[in-house]
């Protein structure tokens, strides 16, 4: 099963291409996109204009460039910017107006790494140089600027973290 296969399938329960959904949801459609400039070759020259447009429509800022794992999955997909030199892991799902930034100077100088398992909230962000834990929960309006354990529900600005076994058990489903 390919990586657009195993998104699909973290989208809707299935291994094969949705065109139905293809055409109405964008950010299906931008997975789609992104996973089709990230081969390269011909299919990165079909899908570059098409990709460039959906970003403009939605105000997405994700380059091709990063590193995505498997099961990816963009819900109410408007104003989310990944660093392009950001690392996501497997079955990772961000929401409208979500953060994954760069902090340019101080001991967090750098971007962020994501494990597997998380789930960005409305409007979270993620800066600097942190790296987030495996199943771990970011709710809405969360600033994180520092390292997130495995098994955790993080909170408010400044963040506060809760440990829970099965952080994202209900909001990640259909796990690749």
């Amino acid at each position: 099963m390919g990586v657009f296969a195993k998104d699909t399938f973290h989208y809707f329960g299935s291994e094969g291409v949705e065109f139905g959904r293809l055409l109405g949801d964008f950010g299906y459609r931008y997975v789609f996109y992104l996973r089709m400039c990230q081969t390269g070759g011909l299919r990165k020259l079909i899908f570059t204009l098409p990709r460039k447009h959906l970003s403009r429509k939605c105000g997405l800022e994700i380059s091709p460039s990063t590193q995505i794992g498997e099961g990816f999955y963009i819900g109410h997909p408007y104003g989310i910017t990944v660093n392009a030199g950001a690392k996501l892991g497997r079955n990772v799902n961000i929401h409208k107006g979500c953060t994954i930034g760069q902090e340019n100077r101080g001991h967090r100088k750098g971007v962020p790494t994501i494990g597997d398992r998380v789930y960005l909230g409305i409007n979270s962000t993620v800066a600097g140089n942190v790296a987030i834990g495996n199943d771990v929960f970011i709710a809405s309006n969360t600033f994180v600027n520092q390292d997130i354990p495995n098994h955790s529900i993080v909170i408010g600005n400044p963040c506060k973290v809760i440990k829970t076994v099965n952080a994202t058990e209900g909001y990640i489903i259909n796990l690749v």
